[in-house]
């Protein structure tokens, strides 16, 4: 009791939905082009697919771990009115995120030993853009940022 409806807290993910493209901030260009999808599966879950190009020149060691493609599958903990994320990318690595979506600021966090993860995103005012940073820690205490990115949506 007291929290909105399932549907009310999903449907404020639907500034997601659709085609982004992705520029992320390194220091060595990675990807030509980077780009991603967000739809809904059966109303109940949103799906991320992401996906890219790697850029010519770029580095042996960096092609061999890349994470692209990776999928992602976002639902909701209706008890909490807390998001969720599955994901798994093309290194075989599998991750969940704790995620919450308010106010157009995506926030996603994951506390494991060693590596501990957390993304901040906004939603630029008319949805046609979101700024994120992707941090990451050690013990969970000191953090430092690991890299920038914009998603723009695709028209």
């Amino acid at each position: 009791m007291g929290q909105p409806a399932p549907d009310r807290l999903l449907r404020r993910l639907d500034v997601l939905v659709g085609e982004w493209e992705i520029t992320v901030d390194l220091p060595v260009q990675i990807y030509r082009r980077a780009w991603t999808t967000f739809e809904w599966l059966e109303g109940r879950f949103l799906v991320q697919h992401a996906d890219g190009e790697l850029a010519d020149g770029a580095s042996p060691e960096w092609v061999a771990d890349s994470p692209l493609p990776t999928t992602t599958i976002i639902g909701l903990d209706d008890a909490s009115g807390e998001f969720c994320q599955f994901f798994a990318d093309a290194r075989g690595m599998f991750r969940i995120y704790r995620m919450s979506f308010d106010g157009g600021v995506w926030r996603l966090w994951r506390d494991a030993p060693g590596f501990h993860q957390r993304f901040t995103g906004t939603v630029v005012p008319g949805g046609a853009a979101i700024e994120a940073t992707w941090e990451r820690s050690a013990d969970g205490i000191e953090w430092e940022r690991d890299f920038d990115m914009v998603y723009t949506k695709v028209a």
